[in-house]
């Protein structure tokens, strides 16, 4: 934005809150000598004329980081997360020009080492934390000092509910969970058994993911049954090793839903068992191999959770807070959008490999923007 753009802009916000300049600049920037509930309006207002302040001259005049945010996001499984890190790590190129500064500690896996991490982060000197929470018992009294040392911690796709963080942006698991359960109630005959197959239900989001299912699935399918929830803790050899046992013990089984990013062992079950478009499948997100599933009637439609986009929003919270004391919203709800293969090609990760060069399929972190 010009420097005439810019001034025409605290012109504006100045005339509609009936303040002056200086202090809308004041407001804007973080600087003192506002009264809180002045600032507050002049931030709405700047908001909804989308006026965004220039944070890169303010970075630059400062001549230091205007702000030093850490992230923590598993590795695996990278079908998800490498979309998530890659919406994280473009919004944050965008506004590095700006001064913010980002450390990212990655984990390897949903739960595993999260706390260890956040603990580094703390130390670190990190005004906010994005992370993903995995093991959400233990990371609840560490969100809980965090915040009380006035770190803001914003939690990505996986939530600590019952912690005192800034805000939390997801697609809500409960109700992507029911969009599953009403699915696959209207994809299979009344009184029929299905399945869940979890990652770990140690996990907030995937527990309720399987509650959303269950209470769902019964209501849309007359005297239908849940026979079994399993846990994969996204392990791909244990995922197909259980789907395999679980279709052997209950041959009648009419559904599966993954309720996780780790659908490839439950497909490779299914064709294993000669089962594929017999046994109804319903997974979780989207990546390139799952396109010949779709396509050969595997899987009958997946629960997308938006992770680029989800990466984007929580570093952008981050940023308007720390930079321009914009207030947090508790929550950021994502929709869940239904896939099936006649809108497959509309969706991000299906355009994002229809324009990389052979030889790169899958591979690395995406670039593109969401549909």
């Amino acid at each position: 934005m010009s420097m005439a753009k810019q001034r025409r802009g605290t012109h504006l916000i100045a005339d509609i809150a009936k303040v002056s300049r200086g202090t809308v600049d004041r407001a804007l920037h973080g600087r003192g000598g506002v009264n809180e509930a002045t600032r507050q309006r002049i931030l709405q207002i700047a908001r909804e004329i989308g006026y965004r302040p220039n944070l890169a001259a303010r970075a630059l005049s400062a001549n230091r980081a205007t702000a030093k945010i850490g992230v923590c996001i598993p590795r695996e499984i990278h079908f998800f997360y490498d979309q998530l890190w890659n919406g994280v790590l473009e919004e944050a190129e965008r506004v590095s020009q700006f001064g913010v500064e980002f450390i990212n500690r990655p984990v390897q896996n949903l739960g595993k080492g999260d706390a260890k991490v956040f603990k580094e982060l703390m130390a670190s000197g990190v005004d906010g934390i994005i992370l993903t929470a995995g093991n959400p018992k233990n990371l609840t009294p560490l969100i809980d000092k965090a915040e009380t040392k006035g770190i803001r911690v914003v939690c990505v796709d996986t939530d600590a509910s019952e912690s005192h963080r800034s805000s939390v942006v997801y697609v809500e698991p409960y109700l992507s969970g029911c969009v599953a359960g009403e699915l696959l109630g209207k994809l299979v005959p009344p009184g029929s058994k299905v399945a869940v197959v979890a990652g770990m239900l140690m996990a907030e989001d995937h527990r309720r993911k399987a509650d959303g299912f269950s209470e769902t699935f019964r209501k849309h399918c007359l005297g239908g049954k849940i026979a079994a929830v399993i846990e994969g803790h996204e392990d791909e050899t244990e995922s197909f090793q259980k789907t395999l046992d679980l279709l052997r013990r209950i041959p009648e089984l009419a559904g599966i839903y993954v309720n996780t990013v780790n659908c490839l062992p439950v497909c490779h079950a299914l064709r294993a068992g000669n089962l594929e478009g017999k046994v109804k499948l319903i997974t979780s997100d989207l990546f390139v191999e799952m396109s010949p599933y779709f396509k050969a009637g595997t899987i009958a439609a997946s629960i997308y959770h938006q992770p680029h986009r989800q990466g984007q929003i929580a570093v952008r919270l981050m940023v308007d807070n720390l930079i321009s004391k914009i207030k947090f919203p508790p929550t950021v709800r994502l929709s869940p959008a239904v896939v099936i293969s006649s809108n497959l090609h509309l969706f991000r990760e299906m355009r994002l490999n229809e324009s990389k060069p052979a030889g790169v399929l899958g591979a690395g972190l995406a670039h593109g923007s969401d549909p």
